[in-house]
């Protein structure tokens, strides 16, 4: 497949459904090898199909990136199998919302170990091979992409948890951008706003009906909206660094 990322190797966490897939299917239509990631095998193999029929490669990866050890060897075995790795886009996310005296202690656990632990733990594996990629890469860079949200710009009643790890994500993303930007690894966040994903369907009953409706009547954004924002961010030529793109729906005010 031809395109500005052809000879390069992406991997997109939570790759199953919306971003994830909408994402894995946008780099290889630039020409980039996906390794796709998540933990449902069936939906993973469906894309990587599409993918491979489309004329690109896939590479299923599945693994728990909650667990550090789990999300290091899916890494190894990214470059084991496709030689290298250029991109890579945290994109897995959960997200649970409802007011904190009631909030189950578990959805918070969650929210830190996908948000920020998933994140970290994937991050940590594959910085080695993107130092390695911006020296010997033809388009000598690499790039790191972090799925945020709007959730870590503005905090609002219900959010608390899910504020506390995008915000994080936010911070990590600057700061960790200023470390390695001189080695032409460029770390960039993308924060969608209300997006028609699965990342909603698992929320408690009571506090689903009342997101259902607030956004009642909005256009939401679509997967692939957000998928153009990152492809955007890792076609740019190297000396373009788009640290940072902000994505609403056009309705919304937070």
């Amino acid at each position: 497949m031809n395109g500005r990322l052809r000879d390069t190797v992406a991997l997109v966490t939570g790759a199953g459904s919306g971003i994830g897939e909408a994402t894995a299917r946008a780099l290889a239509t630039e020409g980039a090898a996906v390794a796709v990631l998540g933990r449902r095998r069936e939906r993973l193999q469906e894309l990587a199909d599409k993918v491979r029929a489309e004329g690109g490669t896939a590479f299923v990866v599945v693994a728990d990136i909650t667990d550090q050890q789990r999300a290091a060897a899916a890494v190894e075995s990214v470059v084991a199998e496709l030689g290298r790795l250029d991109t890579v886009v945290n994109n897995a996310g959960f997200m649970g919302v409802g007011q904190a005296v009631d909030s189950p202690l578990e959805e918070w656990e969650r929210m830190l170990e996908v948000n920020v632990q998933g994140l970290l733990y994937i991050t940590h594996a594959a910085l080695p091979h993107l130092l390695r990629a911006a020296e010997d890469s033809p388009r000598r860079l690499a790039d790191l992409v972090n799925i945020s949200s709007t959730a870590g710009r503005v905090a609002r009643p219900g959010t608390a948890v899910y504020n506390l790890t995008k915000f994080g994500v936010n911070g990590f993303t600057e700061a960790l951008r200023q470390e390695v930007m001189h080695k032409r690894v460029r770390v960039s966040v993308v924060e969608p706003g209300t997006v028609d994903t699965e990342l909603s369907t698992h929320l408690r009953d009571g506090v689903r009906q009342a997101i259902e409706r607030q956004i009642d009547g909005m256009e939401l954004l679509r997967p692939e909206d957000i998928a153009d924002a990152v492809s955007y961010i890792v076609t740019r030529d190297r000396r373009v660094a788009v640290n940072e793109i902000l994505v609403r729906a056009g309705e919304q005010t937070w």
